[in-house]
């Protein structure tokens, strides 16, 4: 028996014993996928509630169910902060689909020196639920219970003033050491990984991000696109540390660290 399909729903929905499929979840179940009554789906609220329902009656503007059974999902993987310099164009999209993929939990897109987005606000609104979109069915279709957070667009100097416990990496060419090198035996709290624009960073802001605790790495001889960086950086890091499956993290360290 194949799992039902999975929707990402409003939390305060999943409260009521007669639990209903509204807006664009409802649009996408019925116009799209044009899924009939009696259809088993599983609702998830982003934050690890889960609830497995019966389609019964399919109205104009939603859907009643019949609720099977609930659970709450545990949070297991390793939090990863992308802090991401807002690339040109749609690049930032190709980065949340496939970051949530693989497991980041939180993007920051960043407004930097050499990055400044050219968007008013209506446009910027526009363009920020496209992105809560993006990662909505990236989450779904990579059956993620946990809704990836994506944070309004900051300047950097702002977000390096926020307060973390994260292990803080910043993926820079110039007077870096290997990823491996800083890496711990055991697994961080979490990770913040900090990927410049297309231009690089400014010498201010690299003093700025020194500053703020961020250390230095990169990930090999070649340079990566923006928009590659932090996908590459992400999957190391969740193998060592996250819910991939792996031996214990301090032998694969140290064979990580002596391949390089």
């Amino acid at each position: 028996m194949s799992d039902p399909l999975r929707f990402f729903v409003p939390a305060e929905s999943l409260q009521s014993d007669q639990v209903a499929i509204t807006g664009e979840p409802y649009h996408h179940l019925r116009n799209v996928l044009r899924i009939k009554t009696g259809a088993i789906v599983l609702l998830l609220d982003g934050f690890g509630h889960c609830c497995e329902v019966q389609l019964e009656q399919l109205q104009s503007e939603q859907a009643t169910t019949r609720v099977i059974r609930r659970w709450q999902d545990t949070y297991v993987t390793l939090p990863i902060t992308l802090f991401q310099a807002l690339p040109k164009g749609d690049k930032f999209d190709l980065v949340l689909q496939k970051g949530t993929e693989l497991g980041v939990s939180c993007f920051q897109p960043l407004e930097t020196e050499y990055a400044i987005p050219n968007l008013n606000a209506t446009r910027l609104s526009k363009r920020e639920q496209r992105w809560q979109r993006i990662v909505s069915e990236a989450a779904r279709q990579s059956r993620r219970s946990f809704l990836p957070e994506v944070k309004p667009l900051q300047k950097l100097a702002t977000a390096l003033n926020e307060p973390s416990g994260h292990l803080k990496l910043v993926l820079w060419e110039a007077g870096s050491v290997a990823l491996a090198a800083v890496l711990p035996e055991q697994a961080p709290a979490g990770v913040t990984l900090l990927i410049g624009p297309e231009g690089g960073f400014s010498a201010t802001e690299i003093t700025l991000i020194t500053a703020a605790g961020f250390q230095a790495v990169h990930l090999g001889p070649r340079i990566l696109r923006t928009e590659t960086a932090g996908l590459a950086a992400t999957p190391i890091l969740q193998y060592l540390y996250g819910d991939w499956q792996c031996p214990p993290v301090s032998s694969h360290s140290n064979q990580y660290k002596e391949n390089l």
